[in-house]
């Protein structure tokens, strides 16, 4: 009686469900079985009669095979009404066996040089990037005979038995390489070559007074990296035949040249459209930043730069030298410029000197032309002295852990833990002599805010030395300097070793949310409480060792600032000025022996604020060009002549005196 309704619904999927619930009700009523009707049956209707029960409700297409199903919910083999799973396409191979295999290993190789040409793996044993390689090329070579043999596969034992048949050589070459790269890791593991860890790095002893040279106010680098990309940034956008083309590189190295602390960084191309249209020329120059006067200098090229990091293919610097180099591993490349101001890439070339994987270290560097990509190796004890980055800060940090952690073995690292050591979190990089030096301190390797000392690590040589100087940690005397100008809320660079008056010193600058530096502060290393802030380095610096004259840690002499780099001049002040700069109060002096104002601030020299002109005044000075220069004191050496007094005023002392008129006048 349903049989009218349901013919008339619509939809055959629902017309299919409605016809699913009512045979099953009857199934269970009369126990009956639901069979699917035979493909070759010709029935006119979708409706098949059945014996058992008088309806098919499941019509299976003509083009389909009978699939016997059991539909008895009753039974325990119920197998439910999904359909068998189709049978496999039988996939025939690719020619004839020797055509196959040629096809498989013209695959690899493709992939091989695409790999190779992009990825720039080392040729070398030592290398991780080397197995990875070799491996993914095995897989390569594999997944294609799959492919090209008609393969059907048999779950993985039925793929592995196929590959031992038909990809012998490469399934060998994948477990030899497994197999050396095990054993290797297991040769360099700490647990068994602790001694050899801790002899990567050879630390001495050192005097810092005697070994760490002082410098003067007018030598001490002021400028971090993320100050010198404000200023370098700011400077090509004043060139406007390059500002619209390239852009300022994030390498800004340090190194010394021509016997000052600079900062030097290459150019770079915009985007791909501005390199496509400027790469026949190369990068026109770099950039120079004096890290003392913050001066920035754009040096032009007869010749672009060709090679850098920030090149496309043959002219990228690290596929230049993979392509000459194949087996050397590199470290990052700096950039650098020699005495004369040619541009140079500085690529350390780095080994594993403890079993295949450990013991990372530099043994040489490469030297690359940056304009015409001629190259250069050196051994690590041979490299040009004008060279100043050879072993990078986070190599020589690493090794030093190693050497701290592993002083008295490996189970002392663990338990016990006597004489253990760990550098501290961050480094900075000072200049001593003409090499450049890097500098992290030295903490315990219990969690405290003390360091026990700190090393100095030559970056060329890697010669590392310990000055054995407690203290505050770098962030701790960070925050006494910030503390010391909390209301106008600066943020303080991480500091700068120096040497003042024999006292080892933090020096760093202060700087206000816009990153602009605006004062200096210098920290006492062993006593952090001694904190001396200052408008100028040399107003900083005259305020440090006034207060470590005060506190008995220097002499009276030694507190006066050297005069290295510096003039003195005696004269006559005839025009005298003054200007807010900063929230600052600025005093400009002129005297009669020139035309050049000294400046000075009043923090630094409050006593000018009575002087006069006419005043007899001795200024010293920081030698320099230009109307204006810098004083780091101004003294009084004779007042002005008093002015001549008005004969008509009476003078002090005289009585006012009237004569009497006569009444009658």
């Amino acid at each position: 009686m349903y049989l009218p309704v349901i013919k008339k619904s619509p939809c055959a999927v629902i017309r299919r469900v409605i016809l699913l619930t009512f045979y099953t009700a009857c199934c269970q009523n009369q126990g009956g079985d639901f069979v699917c009707a035979s493909a070759d049956a010709k029935h006119p209707h979708p409706l098949y009669k059945t014996p058992a029960i008088g309806y098919n409700i499941l019509k299976v297409p003509k083009h389909r095979k009978e699939l016997p199903i059991n539909t008895n919910w009753n039974d325990p083999n119920f197998q439910g009404f999904a359909r068998q799973p189709r049978p496999k396409k039988e996939h025939k191979p690719v020619g004839t066996p020797l055509g196959r295999t040629l096809l498989n290993l013209a695959v690899t190789l493709v992939f091989a040089a695409i790999y190779y040409y992009v990825v720039l793996p080392p040729i070398n044993l030592k290398s991780e990037e080397f197995y990875i390689f070799v491996l993914l090329c095995c897989a390569v070579y594999g997944v294609c005979a799959v492919l090209t043999s008609g393969f059907q596969g048999a779950g993985a034992k039925g793929y592995f038995d196929f590959l031992k048949k038909q990809c012998t050589v490469p399934l060998i070459v994948a477990a030899a390489l497994a197999a050396t790269a095990l054993v290797g890791a297991v040769l360099g593991w700490q647990l068994f070559r602790a001694k050899d860890y801790r002899d990567l790095l050879t630390v001495q002893d050192g005097d810092f007074a005697a070994e760490v040279e002082e410098i003067s106010y007018d030598q001490i680098p002021m400028l971090d990296a993320e100050s010198a990309m404000k200023l370098g940034n700011r400077k090509l956008g004043e060139l406007a035949d390059m500002v619209s083309q390239f852009e300022v590189a994030d390498d800004y190295t340090q190194i010394n040249y021509q016997g000052r602390p600079v900062r030097v960084t290459p150019l770079r191309y915009g985007d791909l459209i501005k390199w496509l249209n400027n790469r026949s020329q190369g990068l026109p120059a770099y950039l120079i930043i004096d890290m003392v006067t913050q001066n920035v200098e754009v040096v032009r090229l007869d010749e672009g730069i060709r090679y850098t990091t920030a090149e496309h293919f043959g002219r990228n610097l690290n596929r230049h030298l993979r392509l000459r180099y194949p087996t050397f591993m590199f470290d990052d490349p700096a950039f650098e410029i020699d005495e004369n101001g040619d541009p140079w890439w500085v690529c350390p070339r780095v080994s594993h000197t403890i079993g295949l994987f450990g013991g990372r270290d530099i043994i040489g560097a490469v030297l690359v032309n940056a304009v015409t990509g001629e190259s250069t190796y050196y051994e690590t004890g041979s490299v040009p002295n004008w060279v100043d980055h050879v072993y990078t800060a986070d190599l020589i940090m690493q090794q030093y852990d190693y050497h701290g952690a592993y002083i008295n073995g490996f189970i002392n690292s663990l338990f016990g833990q006597r004489d253990v050591t760990v550098t501290t979190e961050g480094y900075n990089y000072i200049a001593i002599g003409d090499d450049v030096y890097m500098y992290t301190g030295v903490t315990s390797v219990v969690s405290d805010e003390s360091n026990i000392g700190f090393i100095l690590s030559n970056q060329r040589t890697k010669d590392t030395r310990f000055y054995l100087v407690a203290g505050a940690k770098e962030y701790s005397a960070m925050d006494s300097a910030q503390g010391q100008v909390q209301q106008m809320k600066y943020t303080a660079t991480f500091p700068l070793l120096l040497n003042i008056s024999d006292q080892p010193t933090y020096f760093m600058a202060l700087k206000d949310a816009a990153q602009l530096v605006k004062m200096y502060a210098m920290v006492n290393v062993s006593q952090y409480q001694i904190v001396a802030t200052g408008d100028t380095v040399a107003e900083c610096e005259a305020n440090y060792r006034r207060i470590l004259a005060e506190k008995g840690l220097v002499s009276g002499d030694d507190a006066q600032l050297p005069v290295t780099g510096q003039g003195e001049i005696t004269g006559i002040i005839e025009d005298i000025r003054s200007a807010v700069v900063d929230g600052n109060t600025l005093y400009y002096l002129r005297l009669n022996t020139g035309d050049a104002y000294y400046v000075i601030s009043a923090a630094a020299a409050p006593e000018t604020v009575i002087y006069n002109v006419g005043d007899s005044v001795t200024v010293r000075y920081a030698e320099g060009e230009g109307v204006i220069l810098t004083a780091d004191s101004v003294t009084r050496t004779g007042a002005a002549a008093p002015a001549a007094p008005d004969a008509a005023l009476p003078q002090a002392g005289e009585e006012d005196t009237v004569e009497p008129q006569d009444p009658a006048a």
